[in-house]
């Protein structure tokens, strides 16, 4: 157990009486201690006897992992040449492919950073990323570079075309003639720390302007240990199926870096589509289905249909991220799928995707929980109100740190000051406690807003924490009307009232046209507390 032998922690929760501190019950992981280490470099440095890293679910187009390093120091090479060095941001807008992993390992291997954006984003919006994080050159593909028109921005091509003319664009070469370029040894290299910057991900909030994440080399490499203990990943043939978008930071931390170290296939699916998926899966003899709940509904609804049409008997463990799942959920995958092991997990671009797991189905079916703290990784579950840290089974905000937590947001000292404290904590803005067993409950927001989504004129909803003098805090609700209807703020209070303990009732109410969600569906409770703080 990774509490640090301290004789103040209870075992059973990993809390720590003397400073409130509740420490990860899982066993720490051994980060690599040299200091000067990019995590493109403590990836290709792993042992292991992978053949296939990338596979095209669509066009069975691959890279092994002789190709990929190859590559990968061609480009980097490539870039050199272009003047690229360290500190330098790289923008890639693509949907998923097998060189999505080379350009941004590329990038990261001699300290310049990658920052993604997704594909569907309008033009304006891409306009105000690249104005924020003032990238030297984009990676794009053909179909796509109409959004970075008029941007004077250097472009490479991603995908081959045989007449590249574009209006108002500066295409400067191609990804495929950058593959072939012979990988210099005396290219321009500065030292790389563990603590420099690696990545600019970009959180999708809705109180202003998004936020740029920025991530490091440390947190990439202890997301990459991390995925190690939770799936228990050994030498074999381990097949992932991609089927989350790499620009968000789930599929780039886990597809792009992680399961690099470990010899592991990752067969990628350019555009999700349910039945594309379970074709790839069938096909590749895949093992692991890392997903979100939207994913999830169909398997569970459709399960005979896709067992009679499809051979999925490969699956051994689904992993869930985004939004806890309920015990009707968990126990009906269990009954329709009894062969496959069912994980949840809880994590934020602002902590690499790294926060909490469940690693076995017995720890899945503690229901409610979004499992175990990951290992290294700290948490306080602090009063909103009075700033104090609370003990076991007393409900407050989560905060958390450890090796994956993100150094900031970039330009933005006031959003960094409100998220992060002096002291590396993180408020995640998420209302939660933790059990005498050490687990973690994402509590009263989920089970309220399942009730509120039963209301007939209600279509989508979200609950936070409200700061209040006197209670330290309450659950407040923001509301989405359905059209026509005229739902008042004391309705919905009394509908929720009527049918929950005195504790969990709503007490204050806000109507919006949507709920902030991020690309994995999680809605970001963060943003909600700042606009709902900002208005006090």
């Amino acid at each position: 157990m990774a509490q640090n032998g301290n004789p103040n922690v209870d075992p059973r929760s990993g809390f720590c009486k003397s400073n409130s501190i509740f420490y990860s019950k899982r066993n720490p992981l051994a980060h690599p201690p040299n200091h000067s280490l990019d995590v493109t470099t403590f990836l290709s440095s792993q042992a292991h006897h992978g053949k296939i890293a990338f596979v095209d679910a669509s066009t069975g187009r691959h890279l092994t992992f002789a190709d990929l390093w190859r590559a990968v120091d061609s480009v980097a090479t490539c870039l050199s040449d272009m003047g690229v060095r360290k500190g330098h941001v790289i923008l890639i807008l693509s949907p998923n492919s097998i060189f999505f992993p080379v350009v941004c390992l590329a990038v990261m291997s001699f300290g310049a950073i990658i920052t993604t954006t997704n594909p569907l984003n309008t033009q304006s919006e891409i306009a105000k990323q690249i104005a924020d994080s003032k990238p030297v050159l984009a990676f794009t593909t053909f179909q796509l570079t109409p959004k970075l028109a008029e941007l004077n921005l250097r472009i490479v091509l991603l995908d081959e075309q045989s007449n590249p003319a574009v209006q108002n664009v500066r295409i400067v070469a191609t990804l495929e003639e950058m593959m072939k370029k012979q990988p210099s040894g005396t290219r321009v290299r500065d030292r790389v720390n563990q603590d420099d910057t690696a990545t600019l991900l970009y959180s999708s909030g809705t109180t202003g302007t998004s936020k740029g994440v920025v991530g490091t080399h440390r947190s990439l490499i202890a997301m990459a240990q991390n995925v190690q203990v939770r799936f228990q990943l050994e030498e074999g043939d381990n097949r992932f199926l991609c089927t989350l978008p790499m620009f968000h930071i789930y599929g780039l931390a886990l597809f792009v870096v992680a399961l690099l170290a470990f010899g592991t296939t990752v067969v990628i699916l350019p555009k999700f589509e349910i039945q594309s998926m379970l074709s790839a899966i069938e096909k590749y003899r895949v093992k692991y289905l890392p997903l979100v709940p939207p994913i999830l509904v169909p398997l569970l609804n459709n399960a005979d249909q896709i067992r009679s049409k499809y051979d999925v008997s490969s699956l051994q463990t689904i992993s869930s991220g985004g939004a806890p799942l309920s015990k009707e959920v968990i126990e009906m995958f269990v009954e329709k799928y009894p062969t496959i092991t069912i994980l949840q997990a809880y994590g934020l671009t602002e902590s690499t995707a790294i926060g909490t797991s469940t690693n076995s189905l017995e720890e899945s079916r503690r229901y409610g929980t979004a499992g175990l703290l990951a290992p290294d990784m700290e948490a306080k579950i602090v009063d909103p109100e009075t700033g104090e840290a609370l003990p076991v089974n007393r409900t407050g905000e989560l905060w958390l740190r450890g090796p994956p937590i993100m150094k900031g947001y970039l330009n933005n000292a006031e959003a960094t000051a409100s998220t992060l404290d002096s002291e590396g904590w993180l408020k995640t803005g998420d209302l939660c406690h933790i059990d005498e067993d050490g687990f973690i409950f994402v509590v009263a927001p989920a089970e309220l807003e399942a009730l509120l989504l039963t209301h007939p004129e209600i279509s989508d909803a979200a609950v936070i924490p409200f700061p209040d003098k006197d209670v330290g805090q309450y659950p407040m609700a923001y509301v989405v009307r359905k059209a026509e209807s005229n739902l008042s703020e004391g309705a919905v209070v009394d509908f929720v009232a009527e049918q929950v303990a005195p504790y969990k009732r709503i007490r204050r109410v806000a109507f919006v046209p949507s709920i902030p969600k991020n690309q994995s569906g999680k809605i970001l409770r963060r943003d909600l507390v700042q606009l709902a703080t900002s208005q006090l």
